[in-house]
């Protein structure tokens, strides 16, 4: 289920129809990258305007600002997470209409969350996604198991976050996180190939589009899987596309 997903994910990215959208993700999630580098490395440079050891060898203030620059590139990679969850706040309406249409067309359409609900929605995973990713920053000079860190916590973060932003336009919160909790080994995998995404630099700027693409495929094969268990349950019927008692 997992693959077709995934293909079907990478198939709507690259679309016409959601091309328009792809160009605006992508620029803003290369201008808030931009924007947090430009602000670190600014505030690095401020610190070595003050040190001694910048008075005393001004050769090395370039230098270790370039060093700096540097390192704070590649500090880049765990942002990312956080400001991929900021921008698919901000499409997942857009985006999810137009793959619940192409793809799932004889489903009752996803109702399409509030502006503020869906920015504070991603506001709360950016700031979560933060935290965890500065912690795992913590170890980057351990070998092993700074990678272990970053992706088994950005796979779980990711799983968690993406799919309830996806299933949010069909079921309340609490439905939303019941469902990802009885089918977390899912969600989990599905959040591994966000994580691996991640770690492919280029590629992984497209990780709030797939993202939402995948998991709304993920939620709708997830729902329809569980239609025989509610007929057998004793019945039921089709409410703002779920299934109610």
């Amino acid at each position: 289920m997992l693959v077709q997903a995934a293909f079907a994910a990478w198939r709507q990215v690259l679309s016409p129809g959601l091309r328009s959208i792809l160009w605006k993700s992508l620029g803003l999630t290369v201008a808030l990258l931009a924007l947090i580098w430009f602000g670190l490395t600014r505030l690095f440079s401020s610190y070595l305007k003050g040190h001694p050891l910048s008075a005393d060898y001004p050769f090395l203030d370039g230098f270790a600002f370039f060093l700096a620059g540097a390192g704070l590139f590649v500090a880049l990679a765990y942002v990312l997470p956080a400001v991929s969850a900021l921008v698919a706040g901000y499409f997942l309406d857009d985006a999810a209409e137009i793959v619940e249409r192409s793809d799932f067309p004889n489903d009752p359409p996803g109702q399409p969350l509030r502006m503020g609900q869906a920015l504070l929605y991603g506001l709360r995973f950016a700031g979560l996604s933060l935290l965890v990713n500065l912690l795992a920053l913590a170890l980057f000079f351990v070998p092993v198991v700074n990678l272990v860190a970053f992706f088994g916590a950005n796979a779980y973060l990711l799983g968690r976050e993406y799919f309830e932003l996806a299933a949010l336009r069909f079921r309340p919160l609490a439905e939303a996180a019941e469902m990802r909790a009885a089918h977390r080994a899912t969600v989990l995998l599905a959040g591994a190939m966000l994580a691996g995404l991640v770690l492919v630099p280029v590629l992984n700027l497209l990780t709030p589009l797939f993202g939402i693409a995948l998991m709304v495929h993920v939620h709708k094969r997830l729902s329809r899987r569980a239609l025989p268990e509610r007929w057998a349950g004793g019945g039921g019927r089709i409410e703002a596309g779920r299934w109610t008692r």
